[in-house]
């Protein structure tokens, strides 16, 4: 069997999750573990969750439908709402939670017949421009749900935040300025702060927290801040080394031949490559961790392997572990070398590389 392994410590999740409650104590939290648990697995992600949260939230109902089946009972928010009105007697068979943010949505829901009511929240649009209700339209909207029979509970009225992992930008303060203005005669809790939001914005944390790519460990700044340094990554992608070989000065290496020797070489090929989650766009000097030590990739990744320049270690042998990133070596930083984001790296992680829970 290939050495690959995505390698879970579940510890350090929920040690995540108690940081980002501590970072605002007096909010209720829902943990997002849409797309498959951002790559970690996302019926194991909120199994370990459930009993430390508030709350979960999920992409679609597809996703929430998982978790049910899987046992999982707590509350499960549809991120984007429901996509067709025969949706609305399935969330509230499961007690779903629905977002509404237009129109269509809110009169499938006015029109419904359902066994129950089902607790719903409200997006407006602050600046994101991708989903949500209109400020000047949040108002109506706002009393339509309190007073539609097929709504219960609390009404949360919630937005989303287009560049809180920019500490820089001011844009974020301007949603939060326009958040408090459309919310200020709006009776009910608020929700704003994503992951970068609970973070870096404390005057976005209002009610409901939705911590999501930080309780994987990842941080979703730039540069170093304060309240990151506590995160400790969930997922190390392993491999191991499977060849070595010595090159000549003027050898090339691997498809295209987009990194030639410049002087003799030790390279070793380790058995993962883009079909099992590695960015395909990893560029030569994309740093691996080698029995501990970083050393450079080399050559363009393939499928199914990639190599690296082994020649300044003192010993490597076939069989000595690889680690693509996890605590000493961020998927940030690796996704830096890719021209992406470390999000991209975990949700594209593909079933062909197993999650291995070590740390329950």
């Amino acid at each position: 069997m290939r050495a690959n392994q995505a390698r879970l410590d579940f510890d350090a999740l929920r040690h995540n999750l108690a940081h980002a409650r501590s970072l605002a104590p007096g909010a209720r939290t829902m943990c997002v573990v849409k797309a498959n648990g951002y790559g970690h697995g996302g019926l194991a992600i909120a199994q370990a969750l459930e009993a430390h949260t508030d709350a979960l939230a999920v992409a679609c109902i597809e996703e929430a439908l998982e978790l049910r089946e899987g046992g999982v009972r707590c509350p499960i928010l549809l991120l984007e709402g429901v996509f067709a009105a025969d949706e609305l007697p399935l969330a509230a068979e499961h007690n779903l939670w629905v977002m509404i943010d237009n129109h269509k949505q809110l009169q499938w829901l006015e029109q419904a017949q359902l066994a129950a009511p089902i607790t719903c929240w409200l997006k407006v649009d602050t600046g994101m421009h991708r989903l949500g209700v209109q400020p000047e339209e949040a108002e109506a909207f706002h009393s339509r749900l309190m007073a539609c029979a097929n709504r219960t509970g609390e009404l949360v009225t919630c937005t989303h935040f287009a560049s809180a992992d920019d500490l820089s930008s001011d844009q974020t303060a301007r949603q939060i300025e326009l958040f408090n203005a459309i919310t200020a005669s709006l009776p009910g809790p608020r929700s704003a702060a994503n992951s970068p939001g609970l973070l870096g914005w404390p005057d976005s944390h209002f009610d409901w927290i939705r911590p999501g790519y930080m309780l994987y460990g990842n941080s979703p700044f730039a540069q170093a801040h304060a309240n990151t340094e506590a995160l400790r990554p969930v997922m190390t992608l392993t491999s191991a080394v499977i060849s070595l070989r010595d090159l000549a000065p003027g050898d090339s290496v691997g498809y295209a031949a987009t990194w030639t020797a410049e002087r003799p070489s030790r390279i070793a090929t380790i058995s993962i490559g883009y079909g099992d989650g590695y960015p395909r766009l990893a560029n030569n000097g994309t740093p691996v961790l080698i029995n501990g030590q970083r050393v450079p990739l080399v050559g363009r990744v393939s499928m199914d392997m990639i190599t690296v320049d082994v020649t300044d270690l003192s010993e490597v042998a076939i069989g000595d572990e690889a680690i693509l990133w996890g605590p000493q070596l961020t998927a940030g930083e690796v996704a830096g070398h890719a021209q992406t984001i470390g999000y991209e790296l975990t949700t594209r992680m593909p079933a062909r590389t197993p999650r291995v829970i070590t740390a329950p």
